[in-house]
């Protein structure tokens, strides 16, 4: 079955979460993809990270559609810290958009619960 376009896969939605979550925290509006995945795994209380390319394509459609973006960061914190430089993703006010319709449509295909006690 294919998604309909602009339709957010579950880990999409996830993914653009903690991105938002980060920006109302007031921390770095960016973030690299293992930081992702932990973040990612905390939210869901498994501490299992999410696969390398199943984050990476995610991370890769949601960059192409235009709701986060990216770049490589510097050089120089890279070579001080001894590591190779991280791709730095940040959600753009697309991303913010989608993650809201998202939400709502999450919440209009939710099943209602019928809390009412038949007459025995």
């Amino acid at each position: 079955m294919r998604r309909k376009p602009g339709q957010l896969l579950d880990l999409e939605a996830q993914i653009l979460a903690v991105a938002v979550d980060q920006l109302v925290a007031g921390e770095t509006p960016e973030i690299h993809g293992f930081a992702l995945a932990k973040r990612l795994a905390d939210r869901d209380g498994s501490k299992k990270l999410t696969a390398h390319g199943t984050l990476y394509k995610a991370l890769a459609r949601l960059e192409d559609a235009g709701l986060l973006s990216s770049r490589w960061e510097e050089h120089e914190p890279a070579e001080v810290a001894g590591r190779p430089r991280r791709r730095l993703y940040r959600v753009t006010s697309g991303g913010q958009a989608a993650l809201a319709v998202h939400g709502e449509a999450s919440v209009e295909r939710a099943p209602v619960m019928n809390n009412s006690i038949e007459p025995a």
